[in-house]
């Protein structure tokens, strides 16, 4: 055939897009199951992560907690994993209730939805750990929140995102911004579960029972985004927590 034909130009684009194409299918099939495991140590890491577990001793030193480590350790603290639905009920354990995908249950009515919450144990103390999914100024944020035995008080939070801005609304995942969340409260004075707002212009210095805390400058949009996503997430698990008669903190 001639070289310089339309025809062989063609027929050899054709064949290049199959032969791409087919290439690059067999990388995704044969990389999916580590992917998939990726995401699996990132969510383990990032829930261990909520109540102060950044490390893990080896060896008599201590080591940062990679994902690996992490899957290795997670039962160590997790001692539960449950998943409710909107009237608290427990509807799923184990790896059914860490298999729930947040993103997809938000796409559905809320008495159709589950609701994940572990339990963790770190020397000696005990935490309840509340996934937490939103929206930011362009798109997805998520998270993941932890709450004293009071189930009132912080201990800890993570956030992520996909396309804030860096230097504005991306500053959710830097450990300074997230660090002000720690002994914030959740609940009012008067029993209300308010959340943890963040407050453009914030004068509260280090108040940590009013219930909010400062913003990133120039992410309001982003900031607000963080609010509502604590906040709203957080009202799911009341009922649940309303029917433990544990509880150290009264709800409303």
């Amino acid at each position: 055939m001639d070289k310089s034909s339309n025809a062989y130009t063609f027929i050899f684009a054709i064949i290049m897009v199959i032969v791409v194409g087919s290439v690059l299918a067999f990388a995704s099939i044969s990389l999916k199951d580590r992917q998939n495991a990726n995401v699996k140590q990132e969510k383990m890491q990032n829930i261990l992560y909520t109540v102060g577990v950044d490390s893990i001793e080896q060896n008599g030193e201590l080591v940062p907690l990679t994902r690996p480590l992490a899957e290795a350790n997670f039962k160590k603290y997790i001692t539960n994993q449950i998943a409710l639905n909107n009237k608290g009920e427990v509807i799923a354990e184990g790896d059914k209730a860490f298999n729930v995908d947040l993103a997809k249950e938000l796409g559905k009515d809320d008495n159709e939805q589950q609701f994940p919450l572990y339990e963790a144990e770190v020397d000696g103390e005990k935490y309840y750990i509340i996934p937490l999914r939103g929206t930011g100024l362009w798109d997805a944020i998520w998270g993941y929140i932890s709450l004293k035995d009071d189930v009132n008080t912080v201990k800890g939070v993570v956030f992520d995102h996909k396309g804030e801005t860096t230097g504005l609304g991306g500053e959710i995942t830097k450990a300074w911004f997230q660090e002000r969340f720690a002994d914030e409260k959740i609940f009012d004075s008067s029993g209300n579960l308010v959340g943890v707002s963040v407050v453009k212009g914030y004068g509260g210095g280090n108040n940590k029972d009013d219930n909010a805390v400062d913003a990133i400058s120039g992410a309001t949009i982003t900031g607000d985004g963080v609010t509502k996503m604590i906040s709203k997430r957080l009202k799911y698990y009341l009922p649940y927590f309303k029917q433990q008669t544990d509880m150290k903190v009264a709800v409303k």
